[in-house]
């Protein structure tokens, strides 16, 4: 689930289910980005997607939107190295964890991290210091 940031609340128009097995998800994902195509999967529903402008503290700035399916699921799309990822939720101790490939998208509140989980034992951030951008 996205953590209690405001946003606003659009639904994911209907039709065109795709029939996917996960290692299609990303490609199916990456030409629907293409197409401006919204991203439906047969079998999980989205309820609700959400949209959030990221600043960090090397001043990068990017959009990730967060999908919450009526399973419970939640996703994250994360732009990573000129690419949009599809990272699933994950159990996490504190705040909401994403992973995807070898990343992994930590949100506490209004900030973020991504880690590059390959890079360490103890992984440091790949961008950190990443916060909404509040309008």
């Amino acid at each position: 689930m996205i953590d209690g940031r405001s946003g606003a609340i659009r639904s994911i128009p209907r039709g065109g289910a795709l029939a996917l097995t996960a290692c299609g998800l990303a490609a199916a994902l990456h030409l629907n980005a293409a197409n401006a195509a919204p991203l439906e999967v047969r079998d999980i529903q989205v309820q609700s997607r959400h949209t959030f402008s990221y600043t960090c503290a090397n001043s990068k700035t990017f959009k990730v939107t967060y999908l919450n399916a009526a399973n419970g699921q939640s996703f994250a799309l994360v732009p990573v190295e000129g690419r949009k990822l599809l990272f699933v939720g994950v159990i996490a101790a504190s705040g909401v964890r994403y992973v995807a490939e070898r990343y992994t998208w930590w949100t506490k509140g209004p900030g973020a991290d991504l880690y590059d989980v390959t890079s360490d034992a103890s992984p440091k951030p790949v961008l950190s210091g990443c916060a909404t951008i509040m309008r």
